[in-house]
């Protein structure tokens, strides 16, 4: 094994590792793929040999183990702990960092998972295998430190393991204090402390941008006891002054290089935590203290540095991933503004004054050199944009403020010129800052401001910096959807419409330049567009759909970018509801334009757009009044299983299904594929988390094809629903299950229904009454469910001889009585205790391999449109029909109601104008 090629080696790494992390987990409802022989030999074998290879192949195994472990550790991998901790005392680095680095892979979880008596029971667990000997171990490494400090390839090993070591004890007091690190405070404080203020020259890089082992300890370290000063501070408070004092002397020692930002911004954190608790109040009560923190850490940590320039002119991207989405809680900028935060929190008033005069102070300086010193304008834009911010939402932007500036003659003074300044690329930083600000402050300024400037950000769109034109796109995305205190729209399609073709053509000129082909807030920015343009976009169908198709046609190619994508589909859909609603000829335009490149993303297999294909196809189908030859065509390969395996593709292909039966009965008989429609049903009942699908591909069935087609299959259907009855009932199924049972005693008459059950074992209808409708029938939800239950059940009352008379006549009150309940009563959301988790976990939502576009949104369908109208009606109209036939019979059945069902009853009967 050792001769081979390392590259190869390197890749059956990969390779197993992602086939553990594809098959490992054993889903309900799916074959197992990885025997249990084959398991358990993986589980005894992984970990010696993952600490035996060289350090690439050992990082795809130590990420193969932590996968397992998520699965099987502790329950099924008991021997995993201690067959890790015996590693410890081999006194080899590498098996030791290898060992240390899988415990961080498997615990860092703690960090994020929801309290809950199992997690405790999993945590208590490996406290009493892992805390001592990492205890011990830390002892050894920072005693192996101090007599290595000279080696420098030595000392650099060592402080990675260390830095594992301090990421464990992170993961591992993340939850609660655990009683052993407690006791032992002391001892790990004591080597935190002098691990951050002990330099060592050897682990000092050269290279400005790289981040050493050094600052990654460190920056590690302050995370540890910013948790405890945040979570622990009784227990913390002795060692807190001298934590205190060695982070702010490596805050105002460290420089601006982009390799101590992490370290830096992780101290500013630990000092945040710190400002916002009440035991500490006093350290910052001192004017000159603030005044300190103020100009030493945060104004010098606000600096837009050359670092920060060459990002937003080299990589648009990561600076705008870093400033408007929120994920730069790791740069300086970010850090500093939430210690104003902290700091404001109990000293707001003053914080308030000192950075008025700094923002006063940097804009007076910009003035006297407007070219040279735009620095300072957009430090003192940052300083209103971040601080004045009291509250914000991602909806809303800001809606509460603090009285740094008044945020509406700041706009007018410092922010509007830019944004009317005739040259739209000059400066871009500022422009983007001023983008940033309307952005920022939309739901607070006044609606005015926001309706002037909107024709600006469209023209920002063509600018010629990615971060300027993207912010355009992002802001007018935000502002199309900003509303007044009072809930009304701000912006109003008649806003726009001059605008619309300007608007259409700048968001497609942003994403053709270069770099920008796949700019997910431009598309989102048409989606909205559209959304609030309605009707206004038809006049520019033609170009919309050209230029969306050619943008599918090439992302299709190699899709990378999931939110482009995702609002490119969106797009399409809107585009076709909106402009397929006044006129539905123009269905055929958008399928000639779409067909094709479905077509290749079909035949390609492009499993992340398959879902998004057969949704669009849904919509148009759905707008069709018969099936065209094309979706025929398509019908037997949607009906092929490899298709069917992907859970991603269920909800749209069994949507596109319902409408190809539902748009052509006929053609789908004549297809000769009937049995196969049904093994998609038959698979689909058997799943707890997609029965619903099965059910929704009967009844359209049901509902659509000519019931002599189906006769010979209508047996076999039943008994599949009832052996998936007997052997796994869910509240999920059963309420399905008598939606079903109504609709075809609808569709096919009540006495066929009885029949039919009944044939498969004497007198079973009546245990369907006792034990499923009088049971399970108030559990019915959703207003059509409802209105299908309720027509269904008053056929089986008022059309089925059977009911009134021999064994079922004593189930006729009962069921009637059932049926005003539904009516009347709330719903029943109660669930069987050992049924409580498989509600959670596996009702049908969100799946990772399935988007559901928001715009595809598909109309309920009623059954019964044109027929019954008020179900409840309908029960006293059937009832009368049924006394008329049958005199005297109701009258002493119905005697027998609930005198609230009765009076209930009554009132129905009032209101349809009739009488029994």
């Amino acid at each position: 094994m050792d001769s081979l090629d390392m590259i190869i080696r390197v890749s059956a790494s990969i390779t197993f590792k992602n086939f553990i992390k594809r098959n490992w987990r054993i889903i309900d409802d799916e074959p197992n793929r990885i025997s249990d022989s084959d398991r358990s030999t993986v589980k005894s074998k992984i970990v010696d040999l993952m600490l035996k290879m060289p350090e690439q192949i050992q990082r795809q195994l130590s990420d193969a183990i932590s996968i397992i472990g998520r699965e099987d550790f502790p329950d099924k991998w008991h021997d995993l702990l201690p067959q890790m901790v015996s590693k410890f005392s081999s006194g080899d680095f590498h098996v030791i960092n290898g060992v240390l680095r899988t415990a961080h892979s498997l615990f860092k979880r703690y960090r994020h998972e929801f309290k809950s008596q199992t997690l405790w029971t999993e945590i208590k667990l490996v406290l009493d295998n892992f805390a001592a000997p990492i205890t011990e171990l830390m002892k050894a490494m920072t005693d192996f430190a101090e007599q290595h400090e000279n080696n420098a390839d030595g000392i650099k090993v060592i402080y990675s393991s260390i830095t594992l070591i301090a990421k464990l004890f992170y993961s591992l007091n993340f939850q609660d204090l655990p009683e052993y690190f407690e006791d032992h405070i002391k001892q790990w404080m004591d080597h935190f402390h002098k691990l951050l203020t002990k330099d060592i020259p050897l682990l000092h890089t050269t290279d400005e941008d790289e981040v050493g082992p050094l600052e990654l300890l460190r920056s590690q370290i302050c995370d540890n006891v910013a948790l405890y000063a945040q979570k622990y501070d009784e227990e913390f408070q002795p060692f807190l002054p001298d934590f205190v004092t060695a982070i702010w002397n490596l805050l105002v020692t460290t420089n601006e290089q982009v390799k101590y930002d992490l370290l830096v911004s992780k101290a500013i954190q630990f000092l945040a935590s710190v400002a916002e608790r009440p035991h500490y109040k006093n350290l910052f009560e001192s004017q000159d203290v603030l005044t300190g923190i103020c100009e030493k850490v945060i104004i010098s940590n606000m600096n837009f540095r050359p670092a920060d320039e060459e990002l937003f002119e080299d990589n648009p991207d990561e600076y705008i991933r870093r400033d408007i989405e929120g994920s730069d809680i790791d740069t300086r900028r970010r850090s500093a503004c939430d210690l104003v935060g902290s700091l404001c929190k109990f000293f707001e008033e003053a914080v308030i004054t000192i950075f008025s005069g700094y923002v006063q102070l940097m804009l007076q300086e910009y003035a006297k050199n407007p070219a040279a010193n735009w620095k300072s304008k957009d430090m003192a834009i940052y300083l209103v944009t971040s601080l004045a911010s009291k509250s914000k939402t991602a909806k809303h932007g800001t809606t509460e403020t603090r009285q740094l500036v008044n945020i509406a003659d700041f706009f007018n003074v410092n922010i509007a010129p830019d944004l009317v300044s005739p040259n739209i690329d000059d400066v871009p930083v500022l422009k983007a800052d001023a983008i940033k600000y309307l952005m920022t402050f939309r739901s607070v300024l006044p609606p005015e401001i926001v309706k002037t400037y909107v024709p600006r950000l469209i023209t920002f769109l063509t600018a010629q910096s990615p971060v300027v034109n993207t912010y355009a796109a992002h802001a007018l995305e935000r502002a199309f959807t900003v509303k007044t205190p009072e809930g009304k729209p701000v912006l109003h399609a008649d806003d726009i419409k001059p605008h619309c073709q300007q608007l259409m053509d700048n968001l497609f000129l942003a994403m053709n330049k270069a770099g920008s082909e796949e700019n997910e807030y431009a598309m989102k920015a048409l989606m909205r567009s559209f959304s609030l343009l309605q009707e206004n976009i038809i006049p520019y169908q033609n170009f919309i759909l050209k230029n969306l198709t050619l943008k599918l046609k090439a992302v299709s190619k190699n899709p990378s970018k999931p939110h482009f994508n995702h609002y490119l589909f969106e797009s399409l859909c809107l585009s076709i509801r909106i402009c397929c609603k006044t006129n539905s000829a123009h269905v055929n335009l958008f399928e000639q334009e779409l067909f094709p490149p479905f077509q290749e993303i079909l035949l390609a297999d492009v499993q992340e757009f398959v879902p998004y294909v057969f949704q669009i196809m849904s919509i148009l189908l759905e707008k069709h009044d018969t099936c065209p030859q094309a979706y025929m065509e398509l019908f037997p390969h949607l009906l092929l299983p490899v298709l069917w395996e992907r859970t991603g593709n269920i909800p749209p292909l069994v949507r596109l299904l319902m409408a190809l039966i539902q748009k052509g009965p006929q053609q789908v008989v004549a297809s000769q594929k009937l049995g196969a429609l049904l093994g998609v049903f038959q698979k689909l009942i058997a799943s707890k988390n997609h029965d619903h699908e099965g059910f929704y591909i009967l009844q359209s069935m049901i509902e659509h094809i000519n019931p002599t087609a189906l006769q010979d299959f209508l047996g076999d259907i039943f008994m599949l629903l009832f052996q998936r009855l007997t052997s796994s009932k869910t509240t999920k199924y059963v309420k399905n299950l008598l939606v079903f049972f109504s609709l075809y005693a609808v569709k096919y008459g009540s006495s066929n229904l009885i029949t039919i059950v009944d044939g498969i074992q004497p007198k079973m209808f009546g245990m369907v009454i006792e034990k499923l409708f009088l049971l399970d029938m108030q559990k019915i939800s959703g207003h059509m469910e409802k209105k299908i239950c309720a027509v269904g059940v008053s056929k089986i009352l008022t059309e089925a001889p059977a009911m009134l008379e021999g064994d079922y006549l004593k189930q006729w009150t009962p069921l009637l009585q059932a049926l005003v309940g539904l009516f009347e009563l709330p719903e029943d959301e109660s669930i069987p205790d050992d049924e409580h988790f498989i509600e959670i976990e596996e009702t049908p939502g969100y799946q990772a391999a399935y988007s559901q576009l928001a715009f595809a949104g598909k109309k309920v369908h009623d059954p019964f449109a044109g027929t019954v109208d008020n179900p409840k009606l309908f029960l006293a109209q059937s009832l009368s029909k049924l006394s008329s036939a049958h005199p005297g019979k109701l009258p002493p059945l119905v005697s027998t109601l609930d005198p609230a069902a009765l009076q209930y009853l009554q009132v129905y009967i009032q209101q349809a104008n009739v009488s029994i």
